[in-house]
C-alpha cells in the first residue's frame, strides 16, 4: 500500500504556481503529517525546471547571511526555492521581505515556498513583514479517508490512533505509545514551542497537555483546569499554555456561542484535540460508549475547523448543543450521535432562541459522507 497521496495542499499549491500573479506560497501544519515528503513528490514530478530545497532545521546557525545566499544561488539558478522549517532562521520574516523586494525591483523574481511547524512564529511574522506578499496554504492531521487510502487503516483503528501517519506502521505494537510520546510530541514540544517561548515549569507545561487531551470535546473551566494542576498557578498561566498548544497544532478551544461577544469571550473552553491518537494515549484501551462519542465529536469539530467559519459550542443551564458552526449569516446547530444516550432537548431549546439556525445530525453512518465534503453536507442535510 503506497504511503505517498496527494494532500489536498497540493492541488492549491500547483493551481497558485501557475497563477501569473508571483506570491510566496506558505505552507503550514503539524509536523510529522508529510508538508515535506508531498511537497518534494510534487515538485520532482510536476515542477521539471528544478527546485532548492533547504531546510533550517539542519543549518547549525541559519542567519541572514544563509538565507540571502540560498537566494542568490536559487535566483541565479532560476529555480523555485524550497525552505523548511523557517521560523528556525532568526528575524526570517524581515530578511525574506528584504530579498523578495529587492528581487522585484531587479526584476528577477523568484518563486519561493516557505515550510513551518509552529504557527505562532510564522503566524506573526506573516503579519508583521510579508502582508500582502504571500499566500497561506494549511496542512492538517490525516483524516480517515486519506489514512485508508494511503495505508488501508480501518475507521475503528483511526479513532483510536489516527492523525499521525508514521504512528500507522506500529499498529498494534507495544511501541506505538512510545514513538508518538517521544518521536512526535516531544519533538513538537521541544522543538516548536519550548525553543520559542518562555516556560517556567516543562514538567508543569506537559501535565498541562495531559490534562487538556484527556478532556476531548468536553467543556472545561479554566479554573477547574488549574485545580488538576499540581503545582502552584493562575488561570492567565493556563491560557498561555492553552495558546501555546493550539500554536503548535495540537489542540483547538471552542468558545460557547452567544450573540453577545463578551459571554464568548470569557466562557469556559470546550477542548478539541487535533488527532484522535491524542486522546487515545491517555487510554490506551478499548473506548467505552460515551468516549467513543467523544471521539467522533472531536473528529466533526476538526474538519469544521478546516472551512472559513466560525466554530462553537452551546450551553445553557442543563441545555446543550454540541458544536455550533457560523458562516456570515448562516448558523448551524450540530449534534454529534454514535449511538450513546444523549438528550436532544438542546436543538430545541437552541432553535427557540436562535430561530433560523439549521439542525444538523452527523453519525457513525454519514460521518465518511461528512468527512469528504463538509460544507455540501451542511447544505445537504440541514433541517429547518
Amino acid at each position: 500500500m503506497s504511503t505517498l497521496i496527494n494532500l489536498p495542499f497540493i492541488q492549491k499549491l500547483d493551481e497558485n504556481l501557475r497563477q501569473p500573479r508571483n506570491l510566496i506560497q506558505v505552507i503550514l501544519g503539524p509536523r510529522q503529517v508529510g508538508k515535506t515528503t508531498t511537497l518534494l513528490k510534487y515538485l520532482n514530478e510536476k515542477q521539471s525546471s528544478g527546485f532548492l530545497y533547504e531546510s533550517a532545521d539542519g543549518v547549525f546557525h541559519s542567519s541572514h547571511k544563509w538565507l540571502a545566499e540560498i537566494w542568490a544561488k536559487a535566483q541565479s539558478e532560476k529555480k523555485i526555492l524550497v525552505i523548511d522549517e523557517i521560523q528556525k532562521c532568526e528575524n526570517w520574516s524581515e530578511m525574506i521581505k528584504k530579498l523578495w523586494d529587492e528581487s522585484l525591483l531587479s526584476k528577477k523574481p523568484i518563486r519561493c515556498i516557505l515550510l513551518g511547524s509552529s504557527s505562532l512564529q510564522i503566524q506573526k511574522g506573516l503579519s508583521e513583514s510579508l502582508t500582502g506578499r504571500f499566500q497561506l496554504l494549511p496542512v492538517y492531521h490525516w483524516n480517515s479517508a486519506e489514512s485508508k487510502e494511503a495505508y488501508g487503516l480501518s475507521f475503528e483503528d483511526y479513532l483510536k490512533i489516527g492523525g499521525y501517519p508514521g504512528s500507522y506502521s506500529f499498529l498494534n505494537s507495544p511501541d506505538w505509545n512510545s514513538y508518538v510520546r517521544q518521536s512526535i510530541l516531544s519533538t513538537v514540544i521541544e522543538k516548536d514551542i519550548l525553543q520559542f517561548h518562555s516556560v517556567k515549569s516543562p514538567a508543569l507545561f506537559r501535565q498541562t497537555f495531559d490534562i487538556l487531551v484527556s478532556y476531548p470535546a468536553q467543556e472545561i473551566s479554566y479554573t477547574k483546569l488549574l485545580g488538576q494542576i499540581q503545582d502552584k498557578g493562575n488561570v492567565e498561566l493556563v491560557k498561555h499554555y492553552i495558546n501555546l498548544f493550539e500554536g503548535a497544532f495540537l489542540i483547538k478551544t471552542l468558545s460557547k456561542f452567544s450573540a453577545k461577544k463578551i459571554l464568548t469571550k470569557t466562557s469556559s473552553p470546550k477542548i478539541i484535540p487535533m488527532a484522535p491518537c491524542l486522546y487515545y494515549l491517555t487510554i490506551l484501551s478499548d473506548y467505552n460508549s460515551e468516549e467513543k462519542g467523544r471521539v467522533l465529536e472531536l473528529l466533526v469539530a476538526s474538519q469544521l475547523l478546516r472551512l472559513s467559519g466560525e466554530l462553537y459550542y452551546w450551553r445553557e443551564v442543563n441545555y446543550e448543543v454540541d458544536l455550533v458552526y457560523k458562516e456570515g449569516k448562516r448558523v448551524y446547530a450540530i449534534e454529534v450521535k454514535s449511538g450513546r444516550k444523549k438528550d436532544s432537548r438542546g436543538l430545541s431549546k437552541f432553535k427557540e432562541k436562535f430561530p433560523s439556525a439549521k439542525l444538523i445530525f452527523v453519525t457513525m453512518e454519514n460521518y465518511a459522507e461528512f468527512e469528504k465534503n463538509c460544507e455540501q453536507f451542511l447544505l445537504n442535510h440541514a433541517v429547518s
